[in-house]
């Protein structure tokens, strides 16, 4: 049974959650997230997932240096869009590395911390469809212990603040 919410409770602080990808758009739910958290008085909780799916071999250490590199990234992509998100609502994010998959790292996350109360995505805009993550979480939203929020890729930072 997933863990009651307590976003808006005394001594608590409702938190958006934004998995921190690769893909284009994902600016698109960082800022989506960032307006709404400072308008509710709330924060952002970024996360970045880092798929160890091929890091089976020990090889002379390679896939502890894959590791530690791929930690690296992550803590870059972190530090480029918690630096967004303050510059466009004043808030500092906190920022989340985890290892494993990403919808069960996203499960995990949520269950951890009782103050997240919404899931942000936004969808590609592509020929591609929506994007992998969107895909996933889509089919099982569902099951999903909180709402989940799919900002279209293609909106303006001026259409995204008449929304949140």
């Amino acid at each position: 049974m997933p863990r009651r919410r307590r976003s808006y409770e005394a001594g608590h602080k409702p938190k958006l959650l934004v998995v921190i990808d690769d893909t284009e758009e994902c600016d698109r739910a960082v800022y989506f997230a960032s307006r709404r958290a400072a308008r509710i008085g709330g924060n952002v909780v970024m996360l970045r997932v880092i798929e160890t799916h091929d890091q089976g071999q020990q090889w002379l250490g390679v896939a502890d240096i894959m590791r530690a590199e791929a930690h690296e990234e992550a803590d870059a992509e972190l530090s480029k869009y918690a630096a967004r998100a303050n510059g466009i609502a004043g808030i500092t994010p906190e920022r989340v590395v985890r290892e494993g998959d990403k919808a069960e790292e996203i499960l995990r996350l949520i269950d951890e911390d009782e103050d997240i109360f919404i899931l942000v995505l936004a969808a590609g805009i592509g020929s591609e469809g929506p994007g992998p993550l969107v895909a996933t979480i889509g089919r099982t939203a569902g099951d999903y212990p909180i709402p989940v929020a799919i900002v279209p890729g293609h909106l303006t930072d001026e259409e995204i603040d008449a929304l949140s």
